[in-house]
């Protein structure tokens, strides 16, 4: 149990500097330095109050200074990296460390695009460059498989964007596919792109009765590409199996 719950620590750290980044990139803010403070009474928050998740669940989700409630945002980032680094771990896969980066740059961009419906370009192009990276050092032998996943799945969205005059699929959308089809290779980014089309519609259709959103307007779909990807990082193979049988 030592591993895992050392590890389970480490993903709740690096989900608390996730927390802090996805809070403070897309608002052109330093993310490195400074100490955190409560958003109500601007008091600065102490160390002991600062320790991801075990803080927020002793002080029962409330600020220890104004007593008012502290949003779930940040426990629930914690929590998401450090199941996800744990799940690495008990799959046991292949470049633990480098999917790990590629897990954090993708709960990034999930949050800031939740959050804001914009996906940074530093995060994506960071993204690329740690694949491609990763592929000169032979992390996978199929190279030119991976960028014709990579540069058909671009060019899919590129046509969606272009066709609907960018009401249904954003520029970063079409960046982002370039480095998550490139990662996923072919044909795993085919996989990637109908679970993220098929939870797209099926969450937007959902959300479009229920009169909470306007598809193209209040539905990022970044959300779903994001989830699809981490998805296919882990059971793509399975699911392709899946899909063929």
């Amino acid at each position: 149990y030592l591993p895992k719950l050392f590890i389970l620590a480490i993903g709740l750290a690096l989900g608390s500097f996730l927390g802090v980044l996805t809070h403070r990139l897309p608002r052109k803010e330093l993310f490195v330095g400074g100490r955190s403070r409560c958003p109500r009474c601007r008091a600065e928050i102490k160390w002991y109050d600062n320790i991801p998740l075990l803080s927020f669940l002793l002080l029962g989700g409330r600020c220890r200074s104004c007593g008012k409630k502290i949003s779930v945002r940040e426990p629930l980032i914690e929590l998401a990296t450090a199941m996800g680094i744990l799940g690495i771990y008990v799959l046991n896969l292949e470049s633990p460390i480098f999917l790990i980066l590629i897990l954090l740059l993708t709960i990034s961009i999930f949050v800031i695009d939740l959050e804001k419906k914009i996906i940074p370009d530093e995060l994506i192009f960071l993204g690329l460059g740690l694949t491609i990276l990763a592929l000169l050092l032979g992390w996978d032998d199929n190279f030119y498989l991976h960028f014709l996943g990579g540069f058909s799945s671009s060019f899919f969205l590129l046509l969606i964007h272009l066709v609907t005059r960018g009401k249904g699929m954003g520029l970063g959308d079409v960046k982002y596919a370039l480095f998550a089809g490139t990662l996923l290779g072919w044909p795993f980014s085919l996989v990637w792109l109908f679970l993220s089309f098929l939870t797209g519609a099926a969450v937007g259709i959902i959300l479009i009765l229920l009169r909470k959103a306007q598809f193209g307007r209040q539905i990022a779909f970044g959300p779903f590409l994001t989830a699809s990807f981490l998805v296919s990082v882990f059971f793509g193979e399975n699911l392709l199996k899946w899909f063929l049988n």
